[in-house]
């Protein structure tokens, strides 16, 4: 089970297509888009490290648009490639771990935070959470094996960070942003037990995971 359903992500890509064709049109290479979102990402986070938290979140949701047309524009224009598809991957965990970091510095510099170190810990999680969340799939991958099922992926990640804190900032002291860490951490927790378990599964049901004899 995901939050974000097909069915969304369907209206969602339906919703950007003017965009992948302007973008097909115009030439822009996959990996130039990217690097874009890349660097969105880390201005997000710089900004919501300075206090300027709905500037980040607004920032993140866009870094999280431009993150879905690299791989749009790669499809349609024939461009895929497997230096493309670890380029992305890898510049999506810096996105994962920035972010945190950038709440995490905000939970630390501000004076009206109720709980800075236990919110700077819950980022801490939920860095450690997400990175596993990605690892998991990528190892299971390596082995032959598809494994998308948990949770809490990243489009996940950025719309319950982005979306609340667009609308509502930090909250009182803070409270509604260690709320949702806390959230993303546990939920991103549990997307990782899930995978142990779909990834225990299929290779047991399969005769995976015996012994040679």
């Amino acid at each position: 089970m995901k939050l974000v359903t097909a069915s969304l992500e369907g209206a969602f890509f339906a919703t950007t297509r003017p965009v992948t064709s302007w973008l097909i049109r115009r030439g822009v290479r996959p990996n130039d888009i990217t690097t874009v979102g890349a660097a969105v990402v880390v201005a997000s986070a710089v900004a919501t490290g300075f206090g300027m938290l709905r500037t980040g979140a607004g920032l993140l949701l866009f870094s999280g648009v431009v993150d879905t047309l690299d791989g749009q524009v790669a499809r349609e224009t024939g461009r895929a490639s497997v230096f493309g598809a670890f380029y992305d991957s890898t510049l999506d965990r810096l996105g994962d771990g920035v972010t945190f970091m950038g709440i995490g510095a905000w939970f630390l510099t501000t004076p009206e935070v109720i709980a800075p170190v236990l919110g700077a810990l819950m980022c801490m999680a939920a860095i450690l959470a997400s990175t596993l969340v990605s690892y998991a799939r990528a190892r299971a991958e390596g082995l032959g094996l598809e494994c998308k099922v948990g949770l809490v992926q990243r489009a996940e990640r950025l719309i319950g960070i982005g979306v609340p804190v667009l609308f509502f900032g930090g909250g009182p002291q803070g409270l509604l942003l260690h709320v949702l860490v806390a959230l993303l951490a546990l939920g991103s927790t549990i997307t990782v037990v899930q995978r142990f378990v779909y990834v225990h599964q299929i290779t047991r049901d399969a005769g995976m995971g015996r012994p040679a004899t």
